[in-house]
């Protein structure tokens, strides 16, 4: 008996003996896609298999149709990359195990497959499958150095795969990906052949850096999603390539590291999973799957759901009495939230008011927000922490609390003209603490607005005067920094309000339970505003006060419909009566006024982001007009949009029985359909949002 006939008989043994794993030999090997010729162990659940070969190389199978269809080819999907740049790829399959196993997921099975590489190098792979969470893989991987010499390693990949383009299908994908970039594009892009992105979690500018540690590629048939499930945010790339083979992602960590002589090299918990429609599905299991690590959004009080007004409108030219003067008009319109935004400071870091705008001091700062509550309104505060300028006191007395690179040179926040500070380093988290309590306390806002890209993620630290155990302390440690601030808040206020607005950029997903609103955060269109919106339905849960952000930063500069109807909290920032900027005005014009009291009207009175959200229903990429369907109180709320529409449109998730349409901005009754297939031919241009009620 050969070598190789002598291994197939063990690997049969070995998975004869499991009743969670089965073998397909080269005769029955004939799932879609085939794997003829090779020994394969399949592992999985109702939803998702995958295969490993006797080289421990690895395919995706989906089975959410019932019948398993091979989406990627087997490749080597776990390896590890040597400090010469060579990947080491496969490992002969050696050992397999096993076991049920029960924790915050709930009961599932873990599998272990065990290989050996030629270059002396021992791979174990372990995938867990838990019942609650189908068609979700968690995978770890570790490699032991059983060779006499120390092993010199510069990376790692978990997940690499390849989605193939479905069978009798023009290739066609999308990609979601959680990665900053200082051009601020869209989170949700097409995957055209040639596309390629390194969405790199670090710092990928000066100040833009951290993000949402997850990437997907769909197309109409289905997707795959990869990310890492570590709740402290890690230097991971997920990068993600369209070619000729179809669309790659994978998690990949970049650490150079000397294992010695039966030394073991552990990855990070990463994660697999398939999926129909678009990447929401996805995105709101790897939520959930955070949340039971410990990983949670708050909940949040009712002020996070009311209309804002900000004062951006007047830039940072603003006067008191400017602000003071459109409070009433606010109040008026039906508007909640008066926010003081950038400008009332004498410079960053210091913190102190301007005297021009507050020539009494404390005094005024405190008559404003007597002002605005007189209003009938509530206050909130612009604020940018970590932020230190040149030239401010604090930057003169505090050289020690600066984030320092490599070569000692501090990092640059371009915006602001600033430097950062440390958040891991006490002295800095200790002043920010007091400036939170002089907020709520003495000046007696009721919620804060956090803006500034360089809050998503920093650099790591090298300023020896922190004594960091390691200089990536510093970008592991932001959240903890952002806990302080959120918890400082909710200690003088229950109910504050904290929004943390990364300008442009993607969410930092480990910031989340530090925070209670998160607008679209500088929108360059209605599309972003939208896709945000999905997106951050998904990560923070379908109730999530998710705003629009300035209405004005809009299509148009007044396009309500992209927020009303996907459920984000509306947000203006008008000036009235007068603007001093005629160039650049935010003027509420007679005209405009009948419009924004009409679209604040509707806001209030359907109240749509405290209803679920069903991301799952509509494909942003590939439907046709781009749908997006709410549920709230037995009711269902739809909101279509497209250039220009005349044609059918499904209304998906309505329940059994007949289901009167009305276009409930425009007051038109659309007619009743039958939920079960409901369906019904449509016109409109831009946007039309539809109320359904049971017949």
């Amino acid at each position: 008996m050969d070598q190789h006939d002598e291994r197939r008989r063990t690997l049969l043994q070995w998975l004869a003996g499991t009743a969670v794993a089965s073998a397909v030999g080269p005769a029955a090997a004939r799932v879609a896609g085939g794997a003829q010729g090779r020994d394969v162990a399949r592992i999985g659940d109702a939803a998702m298999a995958l295969e490993f070969d006797g080289q421990l190389q690895c395919r995706v199978l989906d089975k959410r149709a019932g019948a398993a269809t091979a989406v990627t080819a087997f490749a080597p999907s776990e390896r590890l990359r040597l400090s010469n740049g060579r990947w080491v790829e496969r490992f002969a399959l050696g050992a397999q195990a096993a076991d049920r196993l029960e924790g915050p997921h709930g009961p599932g099975i873990r599998h272990r497959f065990t290989g050996t590489a030629p270059e002396g190098i021992e791979k174990t792979v372990a995938v867990t499958f838990y019942e609650r969470h189908p068609g979700f893989a968690v995978v770890r991987v570790s490699y032991r150095n059983m060779g006499k010499k120390p092993l010199l390693v510069s990376a790692w990949a978990n997940s690499a795969h390849t989605l193939r383009p479905a069978a009798g299908r023009k290739p066609a994908f999308w990609t979601y990906s959680g990665a900053t970039h200082p051009d601020r594009r869209d989170w949700v892009q097409p995957a055209y052949l040639g596309f390629e992105q390194r969405n790199f979690m670090g710092m990928n500018g000066s100040d833009y850096g951290g993000g949402t540690p997850a990437v997907d590629v769909w197309q109409r048939s289905g997707g795959l999603a990869v990310g890492h499930l570590d709740t402290v945010p890690r230097l991971v790339a997920l990068p993600v390539k369209a070619d000729e083979d179809g669309v790659s992602l994978a998690v990949e960590y970049e650490n150079e590291a000397t294992l010695q002589p039966g030394e073991t090299l552990d990855t990070l918990e990463t994660f697999l999973a398939v999926h129909g429609g678009d990447y929401f599905a996805p995105l709101d299991r790897f939520r959930k799957l955070m949340a039971e690590r410990g990983l949670a959004a708050p909940d949040c009080p009712e002020d996070c759901y009311e209309p804002i007004w900000c004062a951006w409108g007047y830039e940072r030219d603003f006067t008191v009495p400017l602000m003071v003067g459109t409070l009433k008009k606010a109040k008026e319109l039906g508007l909640e939230w008066a926010v003081l935004d950038d400008g009332w400071q004498n410079n960053e870091g210091d913190w102190k008011l301007d005297k021009k705008k507050f020539p009494n001091g404390e005094a005024d700062m405190r008559g404003l927000v007597g002002a605005i509550k007189d209003a009938g309104l509530k206050a909130r505060l612009w604020i940018t922490p970590l932020a230190v300028d040149p030239g401010s006191d604090l930057l003169h007395d505090h050289t020690d609390m600066l984030l320092l690179d490599a070569a000692g040179a501090p990092q640059l926040i371009s915006w602001w003209n600033s430097f950062y500070l440390c958040p891991a380093y006490e002295p800095t988290i200790e002043m920010t603490r007091a400036w939170i309590r002089k907020i709520f306390g003495e000046w007696g806002y009721q919620g804060i607005k956090i803006d500034g890209q360089h809050l998503n993620g920093v650099a790591p630290c090298h300023n020896p005067a922190h004594k960091h155990a390691r200089p990536e302390e510093s970008f592991e440690k932001l959240q903890d920094f952002w806990k302080m601030v959120y918890d400082t808040a909710r200690e003088v206020n229950p109910d504050a309000v904290v929004e943390l607005c990364p300008c442009g950029t993607s969410y930092a997903f480990h910031n989340f339970p530090y925070m209670n609103q998160a607008p679209a955060s500088d929108p360059l269109s209605s599309w972003q505003v939208r896709h945000k919106g999905k997106t951050l339905k998904a990560l923070m849960g379908p109730s999530a006060p998710y705003a629009g952000d300035h209405v004005e930063l809009s299509d148009g500069g007044q396009d309500f419909a992209s927020t009303v109807g996907i459920g984000a909290v509306l947000s203006t920032k008008f000036t009235w009566p007068v603007d001093p900027k005629p160039k650049d005005s935010f003027l509420l014009t007679p005209e405009r006024e009948v419009k924004w009291r009409k679209w604040i009207g509707t806001y209030r009175e359907k109240m749509l982001p405290k209803g679920v959200y069903r991301g799952e229903l509509y494909d942003i990429g590939f439907d046709k007009p781009e749908g997006h369907a709410i549920e709230k109180e037995g009711r269902m709320y739809f909101a279509f949009y497209a250039p220009r529409w005349d044609g059918p449109v499904e209304l998906r998730g309505l329940g059994p029985g007949r289901w009167r349409l009305r276009d409930y901005i425009e007051g038109r009754e659309l007619g009743e359909v039958e939920g079960a297939k409901a369906s019904l031919p449509l016109r409109f241009e831009h946007a039309l949002l539809i109320e359904a009620v049971r017949a």
